[in-house]
């Protein structure tokens, strides 16, 4: 257990954090004669790591979302969706929200093309409120900032909001209060 602790640590703190990093650009930054003690050394310094941190961050993410959007296309996640009724329905549209890497501006599209496929409003709202708020994007950073304890805390919260919103917009009957074009 104790071994598992200390290869969760290295990852959360080298690959994830990339302490490395922050030493290597503290070293840098000490060579070309700034204390990185120092306020300006220090700032100056944690700009640096920064940008590089999210620019890798971000690349990789970027990739690895981009290939597991290949396999979840919208018309596959309109397939999925169509099998399941109830609760069970929310809770799989909220999870698969959670896996597809839409963020805000490309669910919207994908809420109007749900609605007017036929899907249950409550589970489209679902998806539409898990996808842009929980994703493997904001799970890989969190986890690399705060830890794996409140990097899942926030993505079981998230499927709970998903799940309890797209339920109560469900028991409510809103769908009179989608446009008209969006339900046809």
């Amino acid at each position: 257990m104790e071994l598992l602790q200390s290869i969760w640590l290295f990852i959360q703190n080298q690959i994830l954090g990339m302490k490395w990093l922050n030493v290597l650009v503290g070293n840098l930054i000490s060579a070309i004669g700034l204390d990185p003690a120092s306020r300006w050394g220090g700032s100056i310094q944690f700009f640096i790591y920064d940008v590089i941190k999210i620019t890798i961050l971000l690349c990789t993410l970027i990739f690895i979302i981009s290939y597991i959007q290949s396999y979840f296309p919208p018309e596959r996640s309109k397939q999925i969706l169509g099998r399941f009724h109830g609760i069970g329905a929310n809770i799989i549209a909220a999870l698969l929200g959670t896996v597809t890497p839409f963020c805000s501006c490309s669910s919207i599209p994908l809420f109007i093309g749900f609605t007017s496929a036929g899907l249950p409003l409550g589970v489209t709202f679902s998806f539409l409120i898990s996808s842009p708020m929980v994703d493997l994007g904001s799970l890989v950073l969190l986890m690399s900032i705060f830890g794996a304890k409140i990097a899942i805390w926030y993505v079981l919260l998230g499927l709970v909001i998903a799940v309890a919103g797209g339920t109560l917009i469900e028991k409510l009957h809103m769908e009179s209060y989608v446009e008209e074009f969006i339900r046809m």
